[in-house]
């Protein structure tokens, strides 16, 4: 199941049944459990060095798919192992926000 730029959205398929392109939020069943692979184009910061030299870099990365958008999606790879507070959410987890249109590829780890 991949999503590239030419074609943002087709990602999608990977929650199946998740109802309209556009939803924020996953299904609660879903929230946080489903492993994916992410591979994308990150900005790239540079110091000291030829502008002319840069281009943006392909990186990868492995989390708990959180939030699934029609124009991007969080990927959380760090995050408490009890469940959440009465306040919900987790204060302390790191993950990264991806552009949509800078999903290379987007899949399922491991089977359901």
């Amino acid at each position: 199941m991949t999503g590239n730029s030419s074609q943002p959205g087709t990602s999608r398929a990977l929650l199946e049944g998740q109802g309209e392109r556009g939803t924020k939020s996953l299904p609660k069943h879903l929230d946080g459990k489903k492993l994916v692979h992410a591979t994308y184009r990150d900005h790239v910061h540079f110091h000291r060095t030829s502008p002319l030299a840069m281009s943006p870099q392909v990186r990868e990365c492995v989390g708990w798919l959180v939030n699934d958008s029609a124009e991007y999606v969080v990927v959380c790879w760090d995050r408490d192992a009890s469940p959440p507070t009465l306040t919900g959410g987790d204060p302390k987890a790191s993950g990264l926000v991806i552009l949509r249109k800078d999903i290379l590829e987007l899949r399922k780890v491991g089977s359901d």
